[in-house]
């Protein structure tokens, strides 16, 4: 699977943007998909996830009740949607694709990535 993130940008601190990350080579209805955040100078780290079906979702404390996951399978598609952004999210973003049954909270749980894409949040 060849993952691809894009939609990334500036953005005022309290806007909203949504990134995408489009998937080719296989579809991608058997695997939880996964959003990961990397800020200058710090590890990569779980923002969320999404199962295959699109039924159930697990998100980081930090972003939690601000960002939207979703998907669309026939589309081979996944979304984020960001509101009230704070400059504490500016990061590269990027998406992931794991096989079932996988811990999704880290990325060792994650079979395949895309590159990222910037998200940038001015105070």
């Amino acid at each position: 699977v060849q993952l691809q993130a894009y939609g990334g940008g500036l953005v005022q601190a309290g806007g909203s943007l949504r990134i995408s990350c489009a998937a080719s080579g296989r579809p991608i209805s058997t695997y939880t998909m996964g959003w990961f955040r990397q800020a200058p100078g710090e590890e990569r780290e779980f923002v969320a996830a999404i199962s295959w079906g699109g039924g159930k979702t697990i998100w980081a404390d930090s972003v939690k009740g601000r960002f939207t996951i979703a998907r669309d399978n026939a589309k081979n598609t996944v979304y984020l949607q960001m509101n009230s952004l704070k400059p504490e999210d500016t990061a590269v973003y990027y998406c992931a694709a794991a096989f079932l049954g996988q811990t999704v909270v880290t990325e060792s749980g994650y079979a395949y990535w895309g590159q990222g894409t910037q998200v940038t949040v001015s105070s």
